[in-house]
């Protein structure tokens, strides 16, 4: 595969190209605004939502630590999402495992044999870098984006794998990158963080070429929003009496419906992919056992899949 253009970036405030001033900073002349590449790492967020921000990422970021999820090992990282090294989330890395299988079977690999040229790919709320080194390692061009710049958990671990991809610190609602230029645009276990689904999508569906997919991976979805209402209390509940803050800096929509679904692709004129990952039996008769107890609906957990209807 030959590798497709570099990806170019716009201002987030005004969407003007910008002028590359040095391999470590671009400038907007029109805003007069600077952004910076610090420590490898692509500083996009504007100026006044940094404040904005600060309270989210303080609070991601001592949940995250006191779950024990840091490490300094690179082959932790670079084993993931197959082996947890460290066996703290073993259970979580096997689910993650196989949502990236299904991941690769269904979606990554038909596109791959489709394209002459390496993929472009959003790898959006990348976290720790797990997706975006797997997708490198294949030989694409990725951009890793996220909020969290930490060395463990957030984009500062880029240093631990050898595969090479772009890390961007950015804003969902406000991505710095030029119309129409990704393939794939992977919402990775981030698309319920969004404070408006219609704003994201929206600005996901700007940066995506046309005959590309918008995938959602590992975000919570619901037949009866009612039971999406309890899961968000529960975990408000259970965040306040261990960090003593219910982790609400940032109003997000938190889970999806499946009627959600509908009304954002009949906004957006999308096809939805509904791609179930094999968790196991013990995944497959957890619905019924609730029903069974009392208990409220379990999420599901699929791989949404969008295309434009007029491709």
């Amino acid at each position: 595969m030959s590798p497709p253009e570099p990806f170019a970036f716009i201002c987030p405030r005004c969407q003007a190209e910008l002028v590359e001033r040095s391999p470590t900073e671009q400038y907007c002349p029109t805003e007069d605004l600077i952004f910076p590449c610090i420590e490898g790492i692509w500083r996009f967020l504007l100026p006044e939502h940094q404040s904005q921000y600060h309270q989210f990422i303080r609070e991601y970021e001592t949940v995250r630590l006191a779950e024990g999820r840091a490490s300094t090992e690179p082959a932790y990282y670079r084993s993931l999402p197959f082996v947890d090294l460290q066996g703290n989330f073993r259970k979580d890395w096997k689910i993650r495992a196989r949502t990236y299988q299904a991941l690769f079977e269904h979606v990554l690999k038909p596109v791959e044999q489709q394209c002459a040229h390496s993929v472009k790919i959003l790898d959006l709320g990348a976290g720790n870098g797990w997706l975006s080194n797997r997708l490198a390692i294949r030989g694409h061009q990725v951009a890793a984006v996220d909020l969290i710049t930490n060395p463990y958990d957030g984009l500062g671990t880029r240093g631990f794998y050898r595969s090479g991809f772009l890390s961007v610190q950015a804003d969902f609602n406000r991505l710095p990158f030029l119309n129409e230029q990704a393939d794939l645009a992977i919402f990775n276990a981030s698309f319920h963080y969004a404070s408006s689904y219609e704003s994201i999508l929206q600005e996901t569906m700007r940066v995506l070429h046309p005959t590309g997919q918008v995938v959602i991976l590992d975000t919570p979805i619901y037949h009866d929003p009612r039971s999406g209402i309890q899961m968000v209390s529960e975990r408000q509940t259970r965040f306040t009496q261990l960090y003593d803050f219910p982790s609400t800096a940032i109003a997000s929509e938190n889970y999806l419906t499946f009627a959600r679904i509908e009304q954002l692709a009949e906004k957006y004129h999308l096809t939805w992919r509904f791609i179930q990952p094999n968790y196991g039996w013990q995944w497959r008769i957890k619905p019924w056992l609730h029903r069974l107890r009392r208990l409220r609906e379990p999420a599901s957990f699929l791989i949404l899949s969008g295309r434009r209807k007029s491709v």
